[in-house]
């Protein structure tokens, strides 16, 4: 089907295409008569603008990006990532703003493809996610002056952050197992360059030293099955073997999970799981886990929002999402 252009309106209208543009675009030049018959008929044939051509007009992209450093394996069993992209979409969706989303190896991928996207004027602007301690595409962003909301803990320099008290949820699952009388407890944590993983897990280490425990261990991984999977392998083989062991995300739980039936470790009665994310997966296993649960969909929405209005003009700050609470399952028990 010929898509419909001014011209096929001006032709029914009978008008010139000049007068067309005028009408549609309410600027003076025909006459009001004019003007409601032009818009009648261009409704009448099912017109839309074309978004290109109306951001031109409004030098305005109705697009914004999001660029992730992760791999592309990483992101297709994440579900976190998921669930935080329909909030976003479901936002965006109230204002036709559309979401640009690319998927990059790492930090330097990362900032030519937002220079590119911001030069060739595709986005109006930026969410950031998976913020690293030294971040380098905060600099870059903040010297081509593109609009951006941060997805982590707000930091000085005027960019709005979105985020969520990750100390709080971690010191709520060390309590819990605690009080479940575990003492060999160890922490399974994402990605260390990341800065929510060293604030999680500074928090591990100081809720443990309120107990007046040690941790276990702490394992660095990138949140992925194999290395949850490896990860447990190695606690569990160690001589003094943890009690209880916390993962950053439910990716890397289930794996725990798994290995701990592959090697004859009953849970819960020798092993409690704790994850680090809620989803469908920590309910799918058995025995289903206990797990840090979250709305990671209102967190998307949040973000969006929070950039739709600084993209409008206005001056949002930043926004702190509920914080995780711990939902027990059957994962957890008392210790051995």
């Amino acid at each position: 089907m010929k898509r419909l252009t001014i011209s096929d309106i001006a032709a029914r209208a009978g008008v010139s295409i000049g007068a067309v543009s005028f009408a549609l675009n309410d600027r003076p030049g025909v006459s009001e008569a004019t003007r409601r018959r032009i818009l009648a008929i261009a409704a009448e044939m099912g017109w839309r603008p074309s978004a290109a051509a109306r951001g031109l007009s409004e030098s305005r992209a109705h697009t914004v990006g999001l660029v992730i450093a992760r791999s592309a394996d990483t992101l297709g069993v994440e579900p976190f990532f998921m669930k935080f992209i329909a909030g976003v979409e479901s936002e965006l969706a109230l204002t036709r703003t559309a979401l640009l989303l690319q998927v990059v190896p790492d930090h330097a991928r990362s900032i030519e493809a937002i220079t590119d996207w911001w030069a060739e004027r595709r986005i109006d602007g930026l969410i950031v996610m998976d913020l690293w301690a030294d971040d380098a595409r905060l600099p870059v962003l903040e010297s081509m002056g593109v609009p951006a909301v941060l997805v982590g803990r707000p930091r000085p320099g005027g960019m709005p952050a979105v985020w969520n008290d990750d100390a709080a949820a971690v010191t709520e699952a060390v309590d819990f197992l605690v009080g479940l009388g575990h003492r060999r407890i160890a922490r399974v944590a994402g990605l260390p360059a990341l800065e929510h993983t060293q604030v999680r897990t500074a928090a591990f280490h100081a809720a443990m030293e309120r107990h007046g425990l040690s941790p276990t261990t702490v394992v660095d991984t990138d949140y992925t099955w194999a290395a949850g999977a490896q990860a447990t392998r190695d606690l569990l083989a160690a001589a003094a073997p943890p009690t209880a062991i916390t993962y950053d995300n439910d990716v890397m739980a289930t794996a725990g999970l798994s290995v701990a039936g592959q090697l004859g470790v009953e849970v819960p009665r020798e092993l409690s799981i704790v994850a680090g994310d809620d989803s469908q997966l920590c309910e799918m296993v058995f025995p289903t886990l206990t797990a840090l649960s979250r709305d990671v969909q209102a967190y998307g929405v949040h973000t969006a929002r929070t950039l739709v209005e600084l993209l409008d003009g206005r001056s949002p700050g930043s926004f702190q999402d509920a914080t995780a609470r711990l939902v027990a399952r059957r994962s957890t028990a008392a210790a051995p």
